[in-house]
């Protein structure tokens, strides 16, 4: 009896094995077989005067209102900045869910501009695993301000923009994003003044609720653009906070910064921190869905 047990163990021992093997591979392939995208690495397209990775989905446009204010410097007279005004609206849009494009219009130096933003790699893991998202965006900015200067064509108005957005989201509350960035301005003001401007920056953003994070940004433009121009200039430095309330996200902020496109906050911010020449701002998004999901 004995015998047989263990003739019979011997016999069904390694098929048993064998089917268990094919069982577990069969279980890690299934738990493979989908791909999980990361999602919300920022709360909005802004982390907070630059873009973040995020793009609107297809078919979804966004209203955004930007304000600042003049300087805390600017003493009593001025109520701290709070009597002067900067104002910026845009709108982007969906095409689909890897295309966005944008137009808007702002009083810094009345400029006009549109832009594109097109996403190139997902974070994401499972199938198919990307440590990192990464996306292109492109502006143009027309200055439209008046002026006396003779033969002063279209196209010596226009600034151009190019610039990668490298993020990750390493948890829940914490993202981070760099952006190499490139600069050309057709027309400058003075022969010291450089015509391209390179740049990186860096943006981070630390989940507290739910509904509510800081974020913070900053760029250093590389070679330092006061070695070539007259007019001094300074690295802009924001702080500020997103707050979601239903289908709006509200970021107020601190920044040296006045302007709210790359062409006008990159190597044009001429105030500084340690100087109180800072500014109260605000974005305020709403998303439309013009478009119903699939």
């Amino acid at each position: 009896m004995r015998l047989r047990i263990i003739l019979l163990l011997v016999i069904f021992l390694p098929a048993l094995a064998s089917y268990s093997q094919d069982i577990d591979k069969l279980l890690e392939e299934a738990a493979g077989s989908d791909t999980e995208y990361t999602t919300a690495t920022f709360k909005s397209t802004r982390i907070i005067n630059g873009h973040s990775i995020e793009r609107m989905p297809e078919g979804q446009l966004d209203f955004r209102i930007s304000h600042r204010f003049g300087q805390f410097n600017s003493g009593y007279y001025n109520l701290w900045g709070l009597d002067q005004a900067n104002i910026h609206f845009g709108l982007e849009y969906g095409i689909t869910n890897w295309l966005m494009v944008g137009i808007g219009r702002g009083t810094y130096e009345k400029t006009y501009d549109g832009s594109i933003k097109l996403s190139i790699l997902r974070q994401s893991k499972g199938k198919k695993n990307m440590p990192i998202s990464l996306s292109y965006f492109t502006s143009i900015a027309i200055n439209t301000l008046k002026t006396d200067l003779p033969k002063l064509y279209f196209w010596d108005r226009a600034s151009f923009v190019h610039q990668l957005l490298v993020a990750r989201k390493f948890n829940e509350r914490f993202s981070l994003e760099i952006n190499p960035t490139y600069v050309h301005r057709n027309m400058v003001g003075t022969e010291m003044d450089p015509n391209d401007v390179w740049s990186v920056g860096a943006g981070a953003r630390f989940k507290l609720t739910s509904r509510m994070s800081i974020n913070a940004e900053y760029y250093y433009v590389i070679p330092p653009i006061n070695d070539f121009r007259t007019t001094k200039t300074y690295n802009p430095l924001a702080i500020g906070f997103d707050l979601e309330t239903g289908g709006h996200v509200f970021q107020i902020m601190l920044t040296n910064s006045l302007a709210m496109i790359e062409k006008g906050f990159i190597g044009e911010t001429t105030s500084k921190w340690n100087d109180a020449g800072i500014h109260l701002g605000f974005n305020i998004s709403r998303v439309f869905g013009l478009k119903r999901a699939k």
